[in-house]
């Protein structure tokens, strides 16, 4: 059986992957950015890699820590948010967290984890939005995190062609009682991550370069 990688584990829905696929007696792999991380993902019985998916120099050294590993399913869950509206532009310091955690650390993680899933005729999935999920509710976030996630489903739907061997995907987890979401989200993590593990498991090559939903439906577009 071969592994199972998340990048972006430390806590929220990250940890909550690795709690129920390892509970599922899977193999899991998962990235932290801290000591506190850490002791989470090893207490839940996972492996721990340090990586900082916000500083290139840390995600560049994914790959050697990945070595002769073949992977049947990796998630890139890394994200941050930044609140500010379209009033005024944003921040080089915000532009700079928002699109470096949601985008380019995953542009980088690309050409680094996709070949191990390609190995394994697997899914890269990345945890995303749809523009009118996002849209549609009041406190979805910023103008500049609603134009990351675009970029994201964009990039992962680029970056398919070059990767036949491995199913890349982008997933929406719904509206969940994360920092975005807050308390009065319908969704608690655990049933988010129960829905995100059932679509992930229904996942055929028809679904590459598709935005998915954590409720199985397949989006006609972003």
């Amino acid at each position: 059986m071969n592994s199972i990688l998340v990048i972006g584990a430390s806590r929220g829905i990250g940890l909550e992957l690795v709690r129920q696929y390892t509970d599922a007696g899977r193999r899991v792999i998962a990235t932290v950015r801290d000591d506190a991380g850490r002791e989470r993902v090893l207490a839940l019985g996972a492996e721990a890699l340090t990586v900082d998916v916000a500083n290139p120099a840390s995600v560049s050294g994914l790959a050697w820590q990945l070595d002769g590993e073949k992977l049947d399913l990796a998630l890139y869950v890394a994200g941050v948010i930044r609140r500010p509206n379209a009033l005024t532009p944003p921040t080089q310091q915000d532009f700079d967290a928002v699109m470096h955690t949601n985008v380019l650390g995953a542009m980088q993680a690309i050409p680094q984890v996709a070949p191990l899933v390609a190995d394994a005729g697997g899914v890269f999935a990345f945890l995303s939005s749809s523009m009118s999920q996002i849209g549609s509710v009041p406190n979805s976030g910023s103008w500049l995190y609603r134009t990351s996630k675009a970029a994201l489903n964009m990039a992962v739907a680029a970056a398919q062609h070059d990767y036949p061997g491995a199913t890349l995907v982008t997933i929406d987890p719904g509206w969940v009682q994360t920092d975005m979401g807050g308390g009065g989200a319908p969704l608690t993590v655990e049933d988010s991550v129960r829905g995100l593990r059932s679509t992930l498991a229904s996942v055929t090559t028809a679904d590459k370069g598709r935005l998915l939903h954590h409720d199985g439906r397949r989006a006609v577009h972003w």
